[in-house]
């Protein structure tokens, strides 16, 4: 047997005369179907895996501990930096814990924005997810397929907030800025062909018999482990727990949308590709409802004291200006209290804890994260299966070490 350093979970006999037969191996830190720096450690018989450790901590930020040195209105922007393939997602999560320790009302078309922007991550990151998934496997040309479609959505939060990826579009009480006077039209150009290209992924991929024999069958993940290792999102679904957080426990107005949740009882690779694919469809659907029924008014919270006035205000109004000064020097007072929400990123449950103590920086801020629970659920899918099921596995359940590090 190969000793390891720094992999004392793995230096146990494994079973009784069976040590001198095993191996211990490494795949990552940079290996490139790690999707980021990940570091498995391996323990195999023959070809087959017998244990198997992540081991995580290279690309830990301390964003958690960095969140009680800011102003809470200085936390969105860190927050874009935790899942940052739907760095919109983490904003959202965000602003909505502080606005309930606030009890702060947000306009309804704010709302209606923001469940916009949220599936539009969705698509974006499902986008990532599928191209890399299936460049992973050998099907390089989804890879670019994918990306295409993803440099529109791109361009779309490019021209509505400046940015392409860190957006820190939403703010506590609302939204940045009004959207450009052609952010509409663009988001409805771009929905109205998108089903087709998700044919065109379909097309390609699920009746390929070389993908379709790497994903059948492997990485299988009970409905029970699946709880009870606290895995959500579309690998909880895939294994036939019928759960959506926009759907069962409804925020920012997504009760008043129509969609359907995907769900598979087949607990494998194939199941987790194919709840996505649907997700993608739904998200489409929601879109499509948001710009159809999208409301008027404006796009932040009347909180004069929490909210940054509108920049022709300060510019012209006394009042305003202190207002804008305040808040931007001093920030604001949230009452003490705490507050845990819950939302359904792309990846799972995203859940943040904000602790106030009443000043003007949070306390404590903790962030439940889905990749974090969903990688300790690895192993269990990868336990008795070939090694080179591993690199499908890994890629199926669509983890972001930006948010399992933190």
């Amino acid at each position: 047997m190969t000793e390891t350093i720094g992999t004392p979970i793995l230096q146990a006999p494994a079973a009784e005369g069976a040590r001198d037969q095993h191996m211990v191996i490494n795949l990552g830190p940079q290996h490139p179907s790690m999707h980021g720096v990940l570091r498995l450690v391996a323990e195999i018989d023959g070809e087959i895996i017998v244990r198997l450790y992540p081991e995580i901590g290279y690309l830990h930020t301390g964003i958690e501990k960095t969140c009680e040195a800011k102003f809470y209105q200085q936390v969105v922007p860190l927050t874009d930096r935790l899942d940052y393939l739907g760095p919109l997602s983490n904003n959202l999560c965000y602003c909505l814990a502080v606005e309930r320790l606030l009890g702060l009302e947000i306009p309804e078309k704010a709302e209606w924005i923001r469940v916009l922007l949220a599936e539009l991550t969705r698509l974006n990151s499902h986008l990532i997810w599928l191209g890399t998934h299936a460049m992973d496997i050998g099907a390089l040309t989804v890879f670019l397929y994918c990306f295409r479609e993803r440099e529109e959505i791109l361009r779309i939060f490019e021209g509505l907030s400046g940015q392409r990826m860190m957006t820190s579009y939403f703010r506590i009480g609302g939204l940045a800025m009004d959207p450009p006077l052609d952010f509409f039209d663009r988001v409805q150009g771009f929905i109205k062909g998108f089903p087709e290209k998700i044919d065109q992924y379909s097309n390609l991929l699920t009746g390929n018999p070389i993908f379709r024999s790497r994903l059948k069958g492997v990485g299988y993940l009970s409905a029970a482990d699946a709880i009870a290792l606290g895995v959500t999102g579309p690998p909880m679904r895939a294994s036939g727990v019928d759960f959506d957080q926009r759907r069962d426990r409804p925020y920012s107005g997504y009760e008043k949308f129509q969609f359907k949740v995907p769900i598979s009882t087949d607990g494998d690779c194939w199941a987790r590709y194919e709840v996505r694919l649907i997700e993608m469809r739904e998200s489409v659907k929601i879109i499509q409802q948001a710009l159809d029924g999208m409301p008027e008014g404006p796009i932040k919270a009347d909180a004069p004291k929490i909210v940054l006035p509108e920049r022709e205000k300060m510019k012209t109004q006394m009042e305003s200006l202190i207002h804008h000064f305040k808040i931007v020097s001093e920030g604001f007072a949230v009452p003490a209290g705490e507050v845990y929400q819950g939302i359904e990123s792309p990846r799972g449950q995203m859940g943040y804890y904000v602790v106030s103590d009443g000043t003007a920086k949070p306390w404590r801020v903790h962030f439940r994260n889905p990749s974090f629970a969903t990688l300790q659920a690895l192993e269990a899918m990868c336990k008795g299966r070939m090694l080179a099921d591993l690199v499908a596995v890994v890629g199926s359940i669509d983890i972001v070490l930006g948010e399992i590090d933190r």
